[in-house]
């Protein structure tokens, strides 16, 4: 096959510098964006008490943890500002990403022990949850990093009880192992109730020294016989009893490694633990990368940096998004496929760090007089036509056949609309998309570059749309609604405006209405919003980008469930003829 790979069509042109200057305001928009982002991030970094009262008591901080454990220079991070209860943490009490130990990338979730000891808080279940996918999708080692003091027990109902709660982590567990995906943990902390099952589900533990992991702790334990009301004498003997459980924790390493044996190994110091699960990570398997790379890696042709300017933050402007793409993948190639059909969609195979990748992406601009072939209309880029969708799946079918990772990049306002569309069987399509992607059963990756819009934000790999998604990324541009802020107002006020002007009634206050609920729109599609509120998992720079996608594909073939030689491919056959 290496006359389909080594040397692909090249593409994409160099940004002048007259480009650079017309763009130079929306360059300076994303980077206000960015700056934002940034405020935030270190906002959730400084969350809880400092780290100098961590240091006192001779212990770590997560973010120590983290780098210890990690390899240089490889997290990435995931989900950092998510906080979808509005916590008055600020933050959801985890760090999540993805990360390289001894050169194996996995996905690590760690408590923040700054933030209430890393006790469960509101939204915390769905953080670890994205963490436990990303391990799912991409065949890649779980590691905890666990210091967790239990439920915050006055907002219990965020984390508890119901399908999704704190308590679904373990099952996620079993089951991950289950597959064959290792969960490691390395413990610090007391770890009562839910933070013993946090503890406890991994399949194999390490343990600092003065850590615990117990069914109770010790307040639990020392209440556990109430009167059914509190009195003075039932309050001197809890007090008796938590003095004692205090020195005397249940689920020492006493009890968890010198009797039951749960706790593989236990650790004098904190770096110790980090040690022990570097060691476990280096005797787990993965293939060697020239197993599945058909290329030499090379960096594109073009810098990253020109996407700040290539990529208009105005979101009714225009751009090419085949320059992008030249801007992310290996010596800026691609084989594009069925360039001819479905002009609004680029399907093409690609080289990100010599491995093969499929990428499909939202074309924008004018599509011509005659497209979409049922209609009279003029098509628009970023909207799904009938031949787009079925290049989608066609494109996406292939790729699982040849076990080929796919990378989506959003740019979408919606699938085109109305009776004709709807004859031209745009609704079956959309789901026949849905039903392809799920039926792949591949690793998928989605970056949405400007628009997530209605359906559509759905069926191009949505992570509400299937499982095969391992994370969405944003970008400053991004925005996630299910229709732009002015369609919705005039969705929502148009039958009264007509009643207003029957009636003769002033149309000043339903026209003010509008224009709140197109800002409130606005507001809350804005990059920074759509982390917090998870429609994606963190907002990534777009000189950064390629960095992410290297590290999806890199963790995708470091151990997959299944391979196609590369010699039984049919995409690249299929593709030249």
């Amino acid at each position: 096959m290496h006359k389909y790979f080594a040397e692909m069509p090249k593409f994409g042109k160099e940004l002048k510098d007259k480009q650079k200057e017309k763009a130079a305001d929306s360059a300076a928009s994303i980077k206000e964006v960015e700056d934002l982002y940034a405020v935030e991030v270190e906002r959730v970094k400084n969350a809880g008490i400092p780290a100098e009262k961590i240091h006192k008591r001779g212990s770590m901080t997560v973010w120590e943890r983290l780098d210890y454990v990690l390899d240089d220079n490889s997290f990435m991070p995931m989900n950092t500002i998510f906080d979808p209860e509005d916590n008055e943490e600020g933050t959801t009490g985890v760090i999540n990403g993805l990360g390289k130990i001894g050169g194996k990338w996995v996905s690590v979730i760690a408590s923040d022990n700054k933030v209430m000891a890393g006790a469960w808080i509101g939204g915390q279940a769905e953080n670890i949850f994205r963490a436990q996918d990303m391990a799912e999708q991409m065949r890649i080692p779980l590691i905890w990093v666990l210091h967790c003091s239990g439920v915050k027990l006055t907002e219990q109902e965020k984390v508890y009880a119901g399908r999704r709660s704190g308590g679904r982590t373990f099952f996620r567990h079993a089951e991950l192992i289950q597959k064959g995906i290792p969960v490691i943990v390395g413990m610090y902390g007391t770890n009562p109730a839910g933070g013993g099952y946090h503890a406890i589900s991994p399949a194999i533990i390490f343990a600092h020294k003065d850590s615990n992991m117990a069914v109770g702790g010790g307040g639990i334990v020392g209440g556990m016989s109430p009167k059914g009301h509190f009195d003075k004498e039932g309050a001197e003997e809890l007090i008796a009893s938590t003095r004692h459980l205090k020195v005397v924790p249940p689920g020492s390493t006493k009890i968890h490694h010198d009797k039951t044996g749960f706790m593989r190994e236990v650790f004098d110091t904190e770096t110790g633990v980090l040690d022990a699960v570097k060691n476990c990570v280096a005797g787990l398997p993965a293939y060697d990368p020239k197993t599945f790379r058909v290329a030499d890696p090379k960096e594109p042709r073009f810098s990253g940096e020109d996407l700040n300017y290539m990529v208009p933050y105005n979101q009714k402007s225009t751009y090419n998004m085949d320059e992008v793409i030249s801007r992310l993948v290996d010596n800026s190639e691609h084989t594009e496929f069925r360039p001819d059909y479905g002009p609004e969609i680029y399907c093409g195979l690609v080289k990100i760090d010599g491995f093969p990748v499929g990428i499909v992406a939202n074309r924008q601009g004018f599509l011509g007089a005659k497209y979409p072939e049922y209609a009279e209309y003029m098509g628009i880029g970023g909207k799904l036509y009938r031949q787009g969708l079925i290049k989608m799946s066609d494109f996406t079918t292939y790729c699982g056949r040849d076990r080929i990772p796919m990378i989506w990049l959003q740019d979408t306002s919606g699938i085109d609309v109305g009776d004709i569309a709807e004859e031209a069987e745009m609704l079956g399509l959309g789901m026949s998309l849905i039903y392809s992607i799920e039926s792949s059963r591949l690793p998928m990756m989605t970056v949405v570059v400007r628009k997530g819009t209605a359906a559509a934000h759905y069926v191009m790999c949505g992570a509400q749309g299937n499982r095969n998604n391992a994370f969405t990324l944003g970008t400053p541009t991004t925005e996630v609604e299910v229709m732009h802020g002015e369609t919705a107002a005039a969705a929502a006020f148009a039958r009264r405006l007509v009643k207003e002007k029957d009636m003769g009634h002033d149309l000043q206050p339903t026209i003010d209405k509008m224009n709140d609920l197109a800002q409130q729109y606005y507001d809350q599609s804005r990059p920074a919003y759509c982390v917090k509120k998870g429609f994606v998992d963190e907002i990534v720079s777009y000189p950064k980008l390629r960095d992410y996608m290297v590290a999806f594909t890199q963790a995708v073939y470091q151990n997959p469930e299944s391979v196609c030689p590369h010699h039984q491919m049919l995409l690249p056959r299929i593709i030249r003829g």
